[in-house]
Order: C-alpha cells, then sequence, then structure tokens
C-alpha cells in the first residue's frame, strides 16, 4: 500500500485509491469528501476554465503543471455558471493571485463553490500511476483536524460504480431553451454581441462550454440551446439551417439512449451537422459506429492531431476518457483526425453530406487556436445550403 506524506505536519486532506494507495497532502478549499476517477490535465494555464467544463462531472483533475491559482480568477473565464468538476490535485498550493484580470483566488472560489483541493502531492508520480494502471477510482477529503477513517474512505473508494453506463449529460445540461449571441473575447473590447441576422443553428446541451456557443456566435450564428433530451421533432421545430452537438460528461452508450434517435431524426433531414466530444461520439454512435473506454483518457491542451486528408498537423485541447473505435466505422464515413499521441479516433465525416465532428476541443478555452476553422467550416456548409 503506497503512501505518500508530504511534510511532517499533520496532513488535512488525503487521496484514496480504490486499491489502497493513500496520498496525503495539505488541504483547501470546501471541507469535506467526494467520490470520483481521478484523471491528470497536462495544460500549462486555463485551469479556471477546467474546473468549469461540464465534461470533467465526476472527475477530480489532477494538474501536472505546479502553479495553479497564480493568476487567481474571474467571472470572465468561467465555461459554466459553476464548477463541475468534483476537485483537483496540485504540487503546490495555490499562492496569491499575481494578474490584472483577478477578481478573487482560487482558495476562497472553490471554498463557496463546495469543491475541494488537496496541495503538496508528487502529481507526476500520481500521473505516472494514472497512466500505467488507469484512471483510478478515489475518494478525496479535506479535514482541518487531519483525521480519516482511511478504511471508510477506501471502501468508498472501491464501491463508486464509475463512469461507464453513466448519463452525466441530464445532471450538467440546461434545464430549459435559451439564446445565445455573446462572441468570442477581443482586444480591447472584451465580449461583445453579434447583431443582425445569422445562420439558425439548434445546439444540443449535453454540457456545452460557454466557449463553443461564442465560437459559433461569431462564426455568425443565431444560436438557439435546447437541453439534452430534446427530440428531433422539437429540434426541427425550430426551422435550423444546421444542428450543433455539444461536449460533455459520462459515458456515451448510456447518453445514446436518447440522444441517438434525435440525431439521426436531424440525418433524415439532410442539414449540416457539427459535433464536437461527446458531441462526436454521440454522432458515430447514430452513424452505427461504437465507442470505448480509454485506460486514462486525454486530458490536456498539447495534443497534436492530424488531420489525415490534408496532412496538416495541428496542437488541440483534448478533454475524454471515451473515444470512437475507428474499426467500426460503416461505409461512408471516413475518419478525418487522429491522435499522434496513440493513433485513436479524434474526427469523422460523412463521405458525401455536410456532417461531420471531431474529438478535440477546437474552442480552446483553454489551449491553442489552431482548429477555429471548423466553426467557419460549419458556417460555409450552411452556406452552401442556401445555394
Amino acid at each position: 500500500m503506497p503512501t505518500n506524506n508530504p511534510t511532517s505536519e499533520k496532513p488535512t486532506a488525503v487521496i484514496v485509491l480504490a486499491d489502497g494507495s493513500l496520498f496525503y497532502g495539505r488541504g483547501f478549499g470546501a471541507v469535506g469528501e467526494t467520490v470520483a476517477e481521478l484523471v491528470f490535465n497536462t495544460a500549462m494555464t486555463g485551469y479556471q476554465e477546467i474546473m468549469t467544463d461540464p465534461s470533467y462531472a465526476g472527475q477530480v483533475v489532477t494538474f501536472t503543471f505546479p502553479h495553479i491559482g497564480n493568476v487567481g480568477i474571474n467571472d470572465e473565464d468561467e465555461e459554466a455558471a459553476d464548477p463541475v468538476a468534483s476537485g483537483i490535485v496540485v504540487k503546490w498550493d495555490p499562492t496569491a493571485p499575481a494578474s490584472w484580470r483577478a477578481t478573487g483566488d482560487l482558495v476562497t472560489w472553490m471554498e463557496k463553490r463546495g469543491r475541494i483541493g488537496i496541495g503538496g502531492i508528487d502529481t507526476r508520480r500520481l500521473t505516472r500511476a494514472i497512466r500505467q494502471q488507469g484512471a483510478p477510482h478515489i475518494a478525496l477529503a479535506h479535514s482541518p483536524d487531519g483525521n480519516f477513517d482511511i478504511a471508510a474512505l477506501v471502501k468508498k473508494a472501491r464501491d463508486w460504480k464509475g463512469l461507464v453506463g453513466l448519463d452525466l449529460a441530464k445532471e450538467v445540461t440546461c434545464a430549459q431553451s435559451y439564446r445565445w449571441d455573446e462572441m468570442r473575447w477581443a482586444w480591447p473590447n472584451g465580449y461583445t454581441r453579434r447583431e443582425g441576422p445569422g445562420f439558425r443553428v439548434v445546439a444540443i446541451d449535453y454540457g456545452a462550454k460557454r466557449n463553443i456557443l461564442r465560437c459559433l456566435a461569431s462564426a455568425g450564428c443565431e444560436v438557439t440551446v435546447l437541453p439534452a433530451t430534446a427530440t428531433a421533432e422539437e429540434v426541427l421545430a425550430l426551422n435550423p439551417e444546421g444542428v450543433f452537438l455539444s461536449n460533455g460528461p459520462g459515458d456515451p452508450a448510456a447518453t445514446g439512449e436518447y440522444a441517438v434517435p434525435m440525431i439521426r431524426g436531424v440525418l433524415e433531414a439532410d442539414l449540416p451537422l457539427f459535433g464536437i466530444c461527446l458531441g462526436h461520439q454521440m454522432l458515430a454512435l447514430a452513424l452505427g459506429a461504437k465507442t470505448v473506454k480509454m485506460n486514462h483518457g486525454h486530458h490536456g491542451a498539447n495534443h497534436p492531431v492530424k488531420d489525415v486528408e490534408t496532412g496538416k498537423v495541428e496542437i488541440t485541447s483534448m478533454n475524454h476518457g471515451f473515444a470512437v473505435d475507428s474499426q467500426s466505422l460503416p461505409d461512408g464515413v471516413l475518419e478525418t483526425h487522429v491522435s499522434l499521441f496513440d493513433g485513436s479516433n479524434c474526427g469523422i465525416r460523412m463521405a458525401d453530406r455536410p456532417v461531420f465532428s471531431v474529438q478535440h476541443h477546437p474552442e480552446a478555452s483553454p489551449g491553442p487556436q489552431d482548429s477555429f476553422y471548423l466553426f467557419e467550416r460549419f458556417a460555409a456548409s450552411m452556406q452552401a445550403q442556401r445555394g
């Protein structure tokens, strides 16, 4: 039973793996316990966007970059109204913010929003364990008095059923339909509103990040967002020129129970369709392919992806624990992008229709902006449909 105790001081937080491994550290943020899947993220920036990305529901994030919290937090960088990740693991305790954009500090922000953090952890060692053994089920506890019932925490970690078969999209989706017109942040005005007529787009919210919706607006789209459980009839009743399938958490096969029939109904209407992350997986399932659980997933802002049709290599932002099985793609569905880390599928398209999706996050936030062109491609497909 490996045990890590970083200081001679009594630890105030602990990570308990289902195999009994213990990692002691210093707690911050909320006090309490949470049970989740443990993943690692290699991004050097954007911890607030990562914490508020709905795709991280049911997960605790280990940051391999040590300086987490150094630029504080601000309302503009949140990708959802509240943190969705269950907690964070860092090497060095968060410091006082040093950024002109900061309106608060990470520790207070997490405390107010009920999220647990643990510092003083050898995050590289923990990351190696995740890579070698797969994303483990864990219990994360923070107690200022340093008293923990380790046996009970181990049992909770072992009893947690995990993400396979779990539909989390219903938990993070919007409660009702709404319109979106805010565009991408740009100096010096920050966020501005799109004006005038545009392409009528219905975006299905499986856990959509705000910057995805901003990118759609910046590409000239009039965006109407519908909940994850929307039916094809409800989508088509809005007379869209295109349909977008968002990112989101959980097992795509579970969400597909209600999402796949909707997507197939939209495909029958012969509309341009664009999917990202979970939306990519949903589209693949609707077209007859399969998805698989990955060993430790892809989480970071430095993942090389190759466009197999052009040979171009893009550095992308990724966050997924499931992937489309490229060997299961049916005739007429082409693989367009692959990961240069492990060869896993990162994009598909229909051979004869403007229907495509990618596994990575072209909207960045955080991450590189190599793939913004995909939003323009979606807009161009709707323009072509207009004739």
